[in-house]
């Protein structure tokens, strides 16, 4: 007969990994009051799609990342930042692992059904890429393959383009832009923004921009019903558009303004 204590530490370890499964969280999240006595916040971002969160060299950095710093010194905090997969940051969001995430979640009926958004901090749509003279259209893409973001709203998308041949997934959109220079894939969908950048990036690649597929808008989430956290988040972000912090980023980021508010 095993002792007790390991008995205890196996049903334990075995509860955690049910709880893991189901995304049901082992604790409360944090709701704003503990947040402000803590002194710290705890945000999540993916680190891996440039301009919006990556890093150079060890520095995590990006639009979304400055922005996210900027809204949390707004509110009197400190920030801690936690890297996560982008395709396992609402189940972690249910394991109470961070209080907010941004990077980049696109608001759809589906994913509103197991987290709370909170206001747009920019507009996008989903964008085409491919070779010079590649399928750079819709209707272009008729038997090719597409390459997509695993877990991303574009590859949601993709799959409603009738007559793509194929719809390969990737970790990451770098690993999908690898791809489409590698002749992989035929083309590749992801955020226009991203797109310009990486292109911008890679003069040489022989890959252009082509049709803008849909338009959505992007939020920061959290865990589901924690109001109070999602209504400062919302006044801090506002606070950064009316004093020039948010308009200052998009510039930089940008050089034009990528808010909803065109």
């Amino acid at each position: 007969m095993l002792p007790i204590g390991k008995v205890v530490r196996i049903f334990a370890r075995l509860l955690f990994t049910v709880i893991a499964i189901l995304g049901v969280a082992p604790a409360q999240a944090r709701d704003w009051n503990v947040i402000k006595n803590s002194g710290t916040i705890i945000a999540a971002t993916e680190g891996g799609f440039y301009p919006f969160n990556f890093f150079d060299g060890s520095k995590l950095t990006g639009f979304e990342v400055e922005l996210a710093e900027a809204i949390v010194k707004k509110l009197g905090l400190k920030i801690e930042w936690r890297v996560v997969p982008f395709d396992a940051q609402l189940a972690a969001i249910h394991q109470d692992r961070f209080d907010f995430a941004i990077a980049s979640h696109a608001y759809t009926e589906e994913r509103a059904k197991s987290v709370d958004f909170a206001n747009p901090h920019y507009c996008t749509g989903g964008q085409i890429a491919a070779a010079r003279g590649g399928p750079l259209s819709v209707a272009a893409l008729n038997g090719k393959t597409v390459g997509v973001q695993l877990a991303t709203s574009y590859y949601e998308s993709a799959k409603k383009i009738g007559g793509v041949k194929e719809i390969k997934t990737y970790k990451t959109d770098s690993d999908a832009f690898s791809a489409l220079r590698a002749h992989k894939v035929d083309a590749w969908i992801s955020d226009k923004w991203v797109i310009r950048s990486t292109l911008e990036k890679n003069p040489g690649a022989g890959i252009v921009a082509g049709e803008q597929v849909f338009v959505e808008k992007i939020s920061m989430i959290l865990r589901k019903n924690n109001q109070a956290l999602e209504d400062q988040l919302n006044r801090a972000l506002a606070g950064t558009m009316k004093d020039g912090t948010y308009s200052a980023l998009s510039q930089k980021y940008f050089k034009t303004d990528i808010s909803c508010r065109n």
